[in-house]
């Protein structure tokens, strides 16, 4: 049996649909604008898209912060909380809990 009379071959007798294939294999796997390249540039452009969603919510986040810290309660409060700072004549306390303290385990 030649490989012309084969069933699944049939249609490729057609010099058109030979040459269509052809075309559609080039196009999806080895065209410079391959159907593999456009789905890797488009996850690509997925996760630039998500990195900048998530820059967008930093920057938000620092502009509140900034606002808080220019006026003069706010920078006291952070200076005291983050800092430790205080006033003159001022004493502070540090209480830390028993969950919150990192202990070294006996093995």
């Amino acid at each position: 049996m030649s490989i012309l009379k084969h069933k699944l071959l049939k249609p490729f007798k057609n010099i058109f649909i030979l040459i269509l294939a052809v075309f559609v294999v080039w196009m999806l796997f080895f065209d410079a604008n391959s159907w593999l390249i456009h789905h890797e540039l488009n996850n690509d452009i997925d996760a630039l898209e998500s990195e900048k969603e998530y820059y967008q919510k930093e920057i938000e986040k620092d502009n509140k912060a900034i606002k808080t810290l220019n006026n003069k309660e706010g920078l006291e409060k952070f200076a005291r909380e983050e800092y430790y700072m205080k006033r003159e004549n001022e004493e502070i306390y540090i209480i830390e809990y028993e969950d919150s303290l990192k202990t070294k385990k006996d093995d």
